[in-house]
């Protein structure tokens, strides 16, 4: 335990390194981050006017966005655009040779990521609340936990986006395949809109995926418009899903490993 606390912590220097080599680059992805939940916002809140959207008022739309951001910026990954050439040009064999599950590597470097760049995230987070005025107040029981749903939230889309990164393993061109997991997760994770402003089986479809309990979860959690029976519900939902995620990735990985050390042998 304390060798692998030890790799943790050389891999989180080293990503460190990256973060600040590549800040520029770094802070035009965030910027990009946080874009997309503040148009949204300005145009929820503009069809809402001085009504209301399916229990929505401005100031609540204001205050989903913000909470989108937030957890947007916990639950983003991005290693399967990654992969594709990671397995092209062979920089995938000499993590494969290490004594360490090559996933170590990117948890550590997601980890990092979300750290550092809370240095923008902070201060746009309080200017947006300076500016919409957004209206936040959850019962202490749902406050105290959004941020163990918030880490859970965020175990599940990493996981999720390692899932897809297998097809990388399958196909030489996996950039479709991202693309339409991005479409399918933007629509039915709350991302556009709230999931309460959808037709009532699109609502029923969403529950039946992953990608509600990543994203609108927490949010909800946060806004408190969950019971506590719902808020258990969410949780076992989103335990659930890495369980189910976990076991179908060492699957995958199983498989992966064995097809490419036949094809590159």
């Amino acid at each position: 335990m304390n060798r692998l606390l030890d790799i943790y912590l050389q891999q989180f220097k080293i990503s460190l390194a990256v973060q600040f080599q590549y800040r520029v680059g770094m802070i035009i992805w965030m910027i990009e981050i946080i874009l997309q939940p503040v148009v949204y916002l300005v145009v929820w809140q503009s069809a809402a006017g001085e009504g209301e959207i399916a229990g929505y008022a401005a100031r609540d739309f204001a205050a989903y966005y913000i909470l989108l951001l937030i957890v947007s910026h916990f639950t983003q990954m991005w290693h399967m655009w990654e992969y594709e050439w990671r397995i092209r040009e062979g920089t995938l064999n000499k993590d494969l040779l290490r004594p360490l599950h090559p996933i170590h590597p990117d948890i550590a470097s997601n980890i990092t990521y979300k750290t550092f760049m809370l240095i923008v995230l902070i201060p746009t987070v309080i200017g947006l609340i300076l500016v919409f005025d957004p209206i936040i107040q959850p019962p202490l029981w749902a406050a105290l936990s959004f941020i163990p749903a918030l880490i859970l939230a965020g175990a599940l889309t990493f996981l999720l986006g390692w899932v897809v990164a297998m097809a990388a393993f399958w196909t030489v061109r996996i950039m479709a395949i991202n693309q339409m997991y991005f479409l399918v997760m933007l629509f039915f994770s709350g991302s556009i809109a709230p999931l309460d402003v959808l037709p009532d089986f699109l609502q029923t479809i969403s529950r039946l995926l992953p990608f509600q309990w990543a994203m609108a979860f927490p949010i909800e959690l946060m806004l408190g418009r969950l019971t506590q029976t719902e808020a258990l519900i969410g949780f076992g939902a989103q335990i659930g899903w890495i369980i189910v995620t976990t076991g179908f990735l060492m699957f995958l990985w199983q498989h992966a490993v064995r097809r490419y050390s036949a094809v590159g042998g």
